[in-house]
């Protein structure tokens, strides 16, 4: 009985009495990963798919979706990871859209988190893509591997996880087109709990 009452004070967080008392454990552990291209959804999981959405974009385009990622049975994920209290212990990320040797494209990264029907869309980071690569404008040259002049991503606690059937997006706005672009590539890092 007195179990009883403390766990109606408590707002229901300790067990019943027969079950030896102590909080509940989280139901689904955290683990860090990145998101590349393959991880996309059918029409978004090939270079060949993200680059024909992106050569078609003129600068000063209007925000298009250029890759989408449904989330999985019993999966929920949230951009970004770690913390910015343990800057070397977060995720970093990058993003790049060239004309291998000749120019890149300039524009505007937007990551986004939507529920299935995307009737509830929010925006969790928009974020310059000159800031998401190095200058040097070849496929290996370009990926950033220094961490103090990537952007780091730490797991966006502020929104909510996105469940299974909503998704994961990047919409991307041109400010400058490539001439044509040839390569694409991103790794953006994400926190799933499973």
């Amino acid at each position: 009985m007195v179990m009883d009452i403390i766990g109606r004070l408590g707002g229901g967080l300790a067990l019943p009495p027969d079950s030896g008392g102590g909080f509940r454990k989280p139901t689904q552990m955290p683990f860090k990963s990145h998101l590349g291209i393959t991880d996309g959804d059918a029409a978004y999981d090939t270079m060949a798919e993200v680059l024909a959405i992106i050569g078609a974009l003129a600068a000063g385009s209007n925000w298009t979706k250029i890759w989408e990622k449904t989330v999985p049975a019993q999966q929920q994920i949230r951009w970004g990871f770690g913390s910015p209290a343990l800057p070397h212990n977060q995720g970093y990320m990058y993003f790049y859209s060239i004309d291998v040797t000749v120019d890149m494209q300039v524009g505007v990264l937007r990551l986004v988190q939507a529920n299935n029907r995307e009737t509830v869309i929010k925006t969790v980071l928009e974020v310059d893509d000159t800031r998401l690569h190095t200058a040097t404008n070849t496929a290996a040259g370009i990926i950033p591997v220094d961490i103090n002049q990537m952007i780091a991503l730490p797991e966006k606690v502020e929104f909510p996880k996105v469940g299974e059937d909503s998704k994961l997006q990047i919409w991307y706005r041109c400010i400058t087109a490539a001439t044509a672009e040839d390569t694409v590539g991103f790794s953006i890092p994400i926190t799933v709990y499973q």
